[in-house]
């Protein structure tokens, strides 16, 4: 790469370029900054769209399980969208979705699953007391709400079923217990479908808003001295950056953390990323909404959907697509979640705003978090799939960490992209 021709001012601090301005990016930027570097942002867009955003909110420390396990291979035909599940395979996107899948597949053989496992387990055992760690640090405490969450089922199978399935599931940090009949009483007076039974979660959570987080997070880095700049990367080199525009910029460190994206900054420097854009899709409402706004996030799992009430409104979201990142939305995705929502006669009208945006997802489904062999500097977190909101404070502080040669948290060995050759 050739020498930048407009460097960043020196200084007396240690510099720092984070690339990537969804909740991963941010939130290692601030980490980074508490920690005394001076740090440069990159986002690539001013209003950012990334699944960061736009997810369900929910803090999911009860996911300790990867979701490339022999039990989702059992169940992977059940879950198919035409059948009337979550999953999406668009047929004109075969060749991105079909290796991907393969490689899916090879993780999810009982001794690379194992391995996983313990490494997720770990991670996410850090995630809340970090959350905590994070809101306190922006000043916003009350962002987080540690209150839990609630699953419910539509028939006596299924709820039997999800009970058994919940019961033997390693859950982490988070617990569970029936709901009681006055519990079960309450909801059935909201849902319109028949709801056979449920379970309240402890020791999950919630962010009060994404919005406001983002619109936090982004005032306290500026606030703090952190410098943003919205533009997109074309590549990194040891030390450097350079713009699409053509601008370069330096720093000591440099820290590659841009969904799904970050595969090919890092593929010149010989590492395999086989990354996908896992696709999701919400509708939600205005703020002025029939849903109470202290009622924790509740999963409909016969619908693989769950439902979130924010200051901003309620949302529903659903769906696992695999496609390009780039590729147009799929209606008919939206139109699934208007059928579940009718038939659950949740209050979101025909004005909900419809989103998509793209989680990074690789095989294995465990991040990357790790450091550039052989490279000046540069190093990389990203590949968070369903978990990039649960990991992002805890990501944030290993980066950190990492970067001052100090102890992490977790061993982050087990989530370096070498595990892909």
């Amino acid at each position: 790469m050739p020498k930048p021709e407009n460097s960043m001012s020196p200084s007396d601090h240690r510099t720092v370029i984070v690339v990537g301005g969804g909740v991963i990016g941010t939130t290692t930027a601030l980490a980074l900054q508490r920690k005394g570097w001076a740090v440069t942002l990159i986002e690539a867009e001013e209003s950012p769209r990334a699944a960061s955003w736009g997810n369900a909110g929910h803090i999911a420390t009860e996911q300790a399980e990867p979701i490339a396990s022999p039990a989702m291979v059992r169940g992977f035909a059940k879950r198919l969208f035409f059948r009337g599940g979550a999953l999406a395979l668009p047929p004109r996107e075969i060749a991105t979705w079909l290796p991907f899948s393969l490689r899916l597949l090879k993780a999810a053989r009982p001794a690379r699953y194992e391995r996983a496992h313990r490494a997720l387990a770990g991670l996410l055992a850090q995630a809340m007391p970090a959350w905590e760690r994070h809101v306190a640090a922006l000043g916003a405490p009350e962002l987080l709400r540690p209150h839990g969450h609630v699953v419910l089922w539509e028939s006596p199978e299924s709820a039997a079923r999800g009970l058994a399935n919940w019961r033997a599931a390693d859950t982490g940090t988070a617990r569970f217990r029936p709901l009681t009949e006055a519990e079960l009483q309450d909801w059935r007076a909201r849902i319109r479908s028949p709801i056979a039974g449920g379970i309240r979660f402890e020791g999950s959570g919630q962010i009060a808003d994404p919005t406001r987080l983002a619109e936090t997070a982004t005032a306290r880095f500026l606030t703090d001295g952190g410098t943003r700049i919205v533009a997109r990367v074309k590549a990194v080199g040891d030390g450097e950056i350079r713009l699409s525009d053509d601008r370069s910029l330096s720093a000591d460190q440099i820290v590659v953390a841009a969904g799904v994206a970050s595969a090919a900054l890092l593929h010149p420097f010989g590492l395999k990323a086989p990354i996908i854009a896992e696709r999701g899709y919400h509708l939600q409402t205005g703020p002025d909404v029939d849903w109470p706004a202290d009622l924790p996030p509740v999963v409909f799992e016969d619908r693989s959907m769950i439902v979130t009430r924010f200051a901003g409104g309620l949302r529903a979201a659903s769906i696992v697509e695999f496609a390009r990142a780039d590729a147009a939305p799929d209606p008919a995705k939206w139109n699934r979640l208007r059928h579940h929502i009718a038939a659950l006669g949740l209050p979101i009208g025909e004005d909900a705003q419809p989103w998509m945006g793209a989680r990074p997802t690789l095989p294995d489904y465990l991040p990357a978090i790790g450091r550039v062999a052989g490279a000046r500097g540069l190093s990389y977190a990203f590949g968070h799939n369903h978990l990039g909101l649960t990991l992002a404070p805890i990501t944030g502080e290993l980066v950190a960490a990492m970067l001052d040669g100090g102890e992490t948290a977790v061993p982050v060995t087990p989530f370096g992209l070498a595990r892909f050759g």
